[in-house]
C-alpha cells in the first residue's frame, strides 16, 4: 500500500511535509472507501465530493467514538491479524481496532523510528509498571497493547507487580540483580507509575538514577489530586533521583503514530507520519493557542478507516516549525479528556 520513507522523522519543511501528507491521506481515503463498506456509508453521506478536497483541514474524519459502535475494518474476516480495544479485554463501549499482518507491520516500524529518534536506538532491560500479561489470543487492550509495542526496544522485560497490583518484591530484587548500575527502561500508564513508583514502594532506590521513564496517558487521577505534569516529575526526582522522564501521547485508534513531548520544551510535537488541527465545538479549525478538540491525523492505518479521527481529548496547537527545542512540525499541548466527552454533531454519523 503506501511506503513511509522511514529518514528523519522531525526535521522537514513544512510545505513538503504537508504535501506528503495530504497525498498519503488522500490515498488512504479512497483505499477505505473501497474497502470498508462502513465506512463507504459515512463518507457517501457527509462527504459525497471528497475525492475533490484538496485540503487537509477539509478532508473526512470521523469521530473517535465511532470505533466503538461500528466494525470499521478494511479487510476480510480471513485477514485479521490482532484485535486491539480501548480497555478491559472484550465487551460493549470499547474502541475495536482491526489489524492485518501489514498494518500491525507498519505501525512497529514507525514506532520504532519514532522511539529511536526521540529518546534512544540502544536496547535496555525495562522495568514494567504492570502485571505480566496474559498471552493466549489475539485480542490486545490498550495496556496490553502499549507493554507488548515498547517491548520491541527492552533487552529483557521485569514487571514490578503481581497478579494484585502489589509490588512483586522478588521480581523487583531479581531486576535490580540483573540491571546492577547499568541504564534501563521504566515503562507504564501515568496513574500506575505514580501509585506503584512513588506511593506503593516506599524506599529509595539508587538504581533509578540511571533509568529513563516513558510513561503516557491515566492523567485523570492526578488531575483530581492536583499533580502537574511538572510535579509528577518533580516528585519523581525526589523521590528516586529520576532525571530522564518522557511522556507520550497517543490513542490505540492511530497505534504507532505517537507523539513524545520533548524535554527541551515540554511540549508534543508532529512528526512526518502525523498531524493535528484543533477545531471548536462546530468542528471548526481553530488557530494556534485556542483549546479545542484534538483531530489527529496519520498516515499509518490501512487495514482500518482510522487515518482521521475526531478525538474527545482537549488540545491546544503553540505553534509550528519555531519551538525552541529544535524540533520541525507542530508542538502542541494536551489538556485531557472532555466533560462526558459529548460533541455536539456526532449524532449526525
Amino acid at each position: 500500500m503506501i511506503k513511509n520513507d522511514l529518514s528523519n522523522i522531525y526535521n522537514l519543511t513544512k510545505n513538503k511535509k504537508k504535501k506528503n501528507l495530504l497525498k498519503q491521506v488522500k490515498i488512504l481515503n479512497k483505499h477505505h472507501f473501497k474497502k470498508s463498506s462502513e465506512y463507504n456509508k459515512i463518507i457517501k453521506s457527509l462527504y459525497p465530493s471528497f475525492e475533490k478536497i484538496d485540503n487537509l483541514e477539509k478532508l473526512p474524519m470521523l469521530p473517535v467514538r465511532l470505533f466503538k459502535s461500528l466494525e470499521l475494518k478494511s479487510i476480510k474476516n480471513k485477514n485479521i491479524y490482532k484485535i486491539m480495544y480501548s480497555s478491559g479485554t472484550s465487551g460493549s463501549g470499547l474502541s475495536k481496532i482491526y489489524l492485518d499482518k501489514e498494518n500491525a507491520k507498519k505501525q512497529i516500524e514507525v514506532l520504532n523510528k519514532i522511539f529511536s529518534s526521540s529518546i534512544t536506538s540502544e536496547r535496555l532491560p525495562m522495568l514494567v509498571i504492570s502485571k505480566k500479561p496474559e498471552h493466549g489470543n489475539d485480542a490486545f487492550n490498550a495496556q496490553t497493547a502499549a507493554i507488548l509495542g515498547f517491548s520491541l526496544f527492552s533487552k529483557k522485560n521485569f514487571y514490578l507487580l503481581d497478579k494484585k497490583n502489589n509490588i512483586d518484591l522478588n521480581e523487583f530484587k531479581n531486576f535490580k540483580k540483573y540491571v546492577k548500575n547499568k541504564p534501563f527502561f521504566i515503562f507504564g500508564f501515568t496513574a500506575r507509575v505514580y501509585e506503584s513508583l512513588i506511593l506503593k514502594l516506599n524506599y529509595q532506590d539508587k538504581i533509578f538514577k540511571n533509568s529513563i521513564l516513558i510513561h503516557g496517558g491515566g492523567w485523570k487521577k492526578l488531575d483530581d489530586i492536583k499533580i502537574s505534569n511538572r510535579e509528577f516529575k518533580k516528585i519523581l526526582y525526589k523521590k528516586l533521583k529520576i532525571k530522564k522522564i518522557y511522556n507520550y501521547y497517543g490513542l490505540i485508534e492511530q497505534t504507532g503514530s505517537i507523539f513524545i513531548e520533548s524535554p527541551t520544551c515540554g511540549y508534543f510535537h508532529t512528526t512526518k507520519y502525523s498531524d493535528v488541527i484543533i477545531r471548536d465545538e462546530n468542528f471548526n479549525v481553530l488557530k494556534k493557542n485556542q483549546k479545542g478538540l484534538i483531530q489527529l491525523i496519520s498516515s499509518i492505518p490501512t487495514s482500518y478507516p482510522g487515518h482521521n479521527i475526531l478525538t474527545e481529548d482537549l488540545g491546544e496547537i503553540i505553534g509550528e516549525d519555531d519551538c525552541k527545542c529544535g524540533l520541525k512540525g507542530k508542538y502542541f499541548k494536551v489538556y485531557g479528556r472532555i466533560e462526558k466527552a459529548e460533541i455536539r454533531g456526532c449524532s449526525n454519523f
